[in-house]
Parts: structure tokens; sequence; C-alpha cells
């Protein structure tokens, strides 16, 4: 049976909830358009666009909603010319937790209708809410049968997972979690082994990101780096070993090694590239969650963007120590600094937070691939200067990385003191021993325009990305 699941924003998911519960106690409808990231193990769904059916088009009534084929019309021509799957969802007022005998009949004629008219072999959906604001839902696709959604999540300041009954997770080692069952909320480690996380990036603060969601109980890690180890990496990189330098063998390579060698339970998925190679966009676009522990500006940008298209729920760490440029006590560390964003698609970005510009992207691609070039640039004052590489001290690097694995669970698990809408990110200095939790910063333009995208030619809309 395949593994089909339905992937929707916090905004997405808003929108329904008020148009499905008007607060008069009888059903209403919805289709939500979808992308997809498909080539996997999975098939993921990732809301797109919601599309209401006007009330006042149906006829609705506590236990039932009927509404008039000719208006979805439009919408299956879009699907069929755009290629995107359609998910109806209506509601269950009275909180019925199943699929009633009426959305049986409902779907039996709606589906293959959907299926014959959308010419590429995608599947389709019908899901359920429920006034909690909880979903259920199934799909039909290759055959008649219509198998039950296997994941519903929505990525928001709080992230919310709905299984199907029968996508249980592989028993965990006895014991395994207890404790942090009992700090963080009952069921911590059960949804940890349920999940699928990428880290991007196999140093600096990727190497204790991984430690620590492995040790969480992490069902599926997909570690994406495309470099070796080297002997300046041996100060800050958990599993790396001297004999690893001198053979200069791969990051990802020796992570899947340390955490197969532990026995803990985790699936390790080493990627042996680089965040904007088309292998790695597509192993990362089968995830729920990703962890940027990249410096470079084009890695950030490139998640960034991938987060956007495949609605992933993703935290960027970046640390900086400032040193003193000038003058007798010149290169004495001054501060240092770090920032952990959470970034939940289709509101801000690392643009809209100020973290980089588009013409640093260009810059940095440029002196990355043309480095004559970028020199001629900087000097006739085109783009400003580039910094290659930042110094990294390993406790430094856990720092921050433990940071933004808490802030990570105080989303699966609510346990802060303030409300998660109003964390978009957490700022640290270690000179002045201050925290500081920011809110969310305005809608980024920029990347809204890839919301939901899913797979496309080329991978992300980016020619160099393409496969």
């Amino acid at each position: 049976m395949d593994n089909v699941s339905l992937t929707l924003t916090e905004d997405h998911h808003a929108a329904l909830y008020a148009h499905l519960f008007p607060g008069d106690g009888l059903e209403a409808v919805a289709f939500v358009a979808c992308g997809r990231s498909a080539g996997g193990d999975r098939h993921r769904l990732v809301a797109r666009q919601i599309f209401p059916v006007p009330h006042d088009r149906c006829r609705r009534e506590a236990n039932g909603v009927w509404w008039n084929a000719d208006d979805i019309v439009p919408l299956i021509e879009q699907a069929d010319f755009e290629g995107l799957s359609l998910v109806k969802v209506h509601s269950h007022p009275q909180g019925y937790q199943r699929f009633s005998s009426i959305d049986d009949t409902s779907d039996a004629e709606l589906l293959p209708t959907i299926r014959s008219w959308v010419e590429a072999k995608v599947p389709h959906g019908s899901a359920v809410m429920l006034p909690d604001g909880r979903m259920f839902g199934r799909y039909l696709w290759r055959g008649d049968e219509m198998p039950a959604l296997s994941l519903i999540n929505v990525v928001g300041p709080t992230l919310r997972f709905w299984w199907a009954e029968d996508s249980e997770p592989e028993e965990a080692p006895l014991s395994f979690g207890e404790a942090q069952d009992q700090a963080f909320g009952e069921g911590t480690t059960r949804q940890m082994r349920r999940l699928r996380i990428a880290v991007i990036g196999g140093s600096g603060t990727g190497s204790p990101t991984i430690e620590q969601l492995m040790r969480l109980g992490a069902g599926h890690l997909v570690i994406a780096d495309d470099q070796g180890i080297e002997e300046r990496n041996l100060n800050r990189i958990t599993y790396a070993t001297k004999d690893d330098a001198d053979n200069e063998r791969l990051k990802v390579e020796a992570a899947a090694a340390d955490i197969e060698r532990k026995g803990l339970g985790t699936v390790v998925e080493p990627i042996p590239k680089a965040i904007q190679t088309p292998e790695a966009i597509r192993a990362v676009s089968q995830c729920d969650i990703v962890f940027g522990c990249v410096d470079s500006i084009t890695g950030r940008f490139i998640t960034n963007l991938l987060a956007s298209h495949y609605l992933l729920a993703y935290f960027d760490t970046g640390i900086l120590l400032d040193a003193q440029q000038e003058g007798p006590d010149r290169g004495r560390i001054k501060n240092i600094l770090g920032t952990v964003h959470y970034l939940v698609p289709g509101r801000s970005s690392l643009l809209t937070r100020d973290q980089f510009t588009l013409q640093d992207v260009a810059a940095e691609g440029l002196h990355q691939n043309d480095p004559a070039a970028a020199r001629q640039q900087v000097e006739d004052k085109y783009i400003k200067g580039m910094q290659v590489r930042r110094p990294a001290v390993v406790s430094v690097n856990m720092f921050a990385s433990s940071l933004a694995v808490n802030d990570f669970l105080a989303r699966l698990h609510p346990y802060r003191h303030i409300p998660n809408k109003d964390v978009g990110s957490i700022e640290f200095s270690l000179a002045e021993l201050r925290l500081t939790a920011d809110e969310e910063m305005e809608r980024c333009k920029v990347m809204g325009r890839h919301l939901g995208y899913g797979d496309r030619r080329p991978l992300l809309g980016l020619p160099e990305c393409g496969e």
C-alpha cells in the first residue's frame, strides 16, 4: 500500500476551519489544491490553495452536505492543466470520527470522476475536519480502494500531527525516552519515532543537532552534506575521529556509521550532496522537519525556498563571533552571538528577517562559480565583500544547537510560558548573558509565491537545481 500524506500550513487550516464551522451546526465543504513530493517511499500532498464552496451554493444539513458539480469544474480543469492533486475537505459538526455512509457514497462518485478528468496519474483525496480542528482522510490513486492518509499535519507556530490508526511506529528499545516524555510531555518519544527529519550540514551546529535528534528518538534522519572531514573539523564534530580526517571520510558517511553503531533505532539516510542538488532536494522534500545548519547564503536560501515549496517546518541556526577589528586588541572576541530562526511556510523568511538579500545570494553564487568575476565586482562596488567562513567553537555550536532542538520540542509539545505564536526567533548573547525571543516578522512575497508548489521542472523553479 502506498504511503500518502497531506500537509497544510496553519493559515490553510485556519481558513478551512473558518469556512467549515460558521457556527450554525451544519456541514460545509471546501477543496484543497495540492502540489506533491513524489518519487520516494512517501507521497506527500502539500497544500497550495484553498477553494471554499460557498455556503449558499450548497444544501447543508447537520449530517451531510451536497453541492453543484458545475461549481468545481473550473477547479478540476486547473488541476488537469497544472497536474495538481485535489482533496475535498468537509466538516462533521457533530464530531463523528469516521466517514459516514453519505461520505462513502459521495467519495465513490467524486474521486473517480476527478481521477478520470485529471490526466496526471496522481492521488486525490477526501478529508474530514472535526470541531476541535483534528483531521483524518483517505485517498484514491492506482486502484479502486480508498486507504487512509497515513498522516495529516499542520505546520505552524505549534506543530500538529494526526496519524492514521494503522501507522504505528516501530517499538523503541525498552525504557527509551521515559525521561524526555516526563520532561516534554507524554508521547514525545512516540511522536519522534514517526517523524522524518532533515539536517542540512554535518559540521558546526549540524553535528550536535544530529546527536540530539538521534537520542530523542527520531525515527528517520536525512543528513545532507557534500564535504569530507578535515583536521580542522575535529574540534567540533562529535562523531569524527582523527582517522576520519586522515582519510577525508565524508561527513554524512561518518555520521551514518555513528548512528547505526549506537543502535537506538534511528534510520539514517546519508546524502553526500549539497542542498542545491536534485538528490538532496528530493530527499529533504520527503521530510516533515528541516534543520538548517549551514552558514552559506546559498545553502540557507535554497533550504528556505525548499521549505516553502514542500511546506516543511524550518529551523535555521546561525552563530557570529564578533571580534575586535583594529587596535592592540585586534582579534579579541567582543561578543558571541547567535540566532535560532523558526520559519513557517507562507509567513516570514530569512529574507524578510534581514539575514541576507537576493543580491547577497547572487554575489555568493558568483563567488563560487567565477571567483575572478566576483573579485572584480567587489572592486567595482557592484557587490559587497563576502565572508566565506565563520569561526567555529564546539561549546558555542552545542549551545545554539540545543536552543534549536528545544525550540522544536516546544512546538511539538508546548512547555514554555510564552505562547509559540509569540516566538519567531530566539537570539542569544553569551557576553551579555542574554536570551531574547522575537516575534514573527512580515510575510515574504518572494517565498510566498512558491508556497505548496512541490515538485516542478526545474526543481524549486531554479535552472541550477534541474535534473
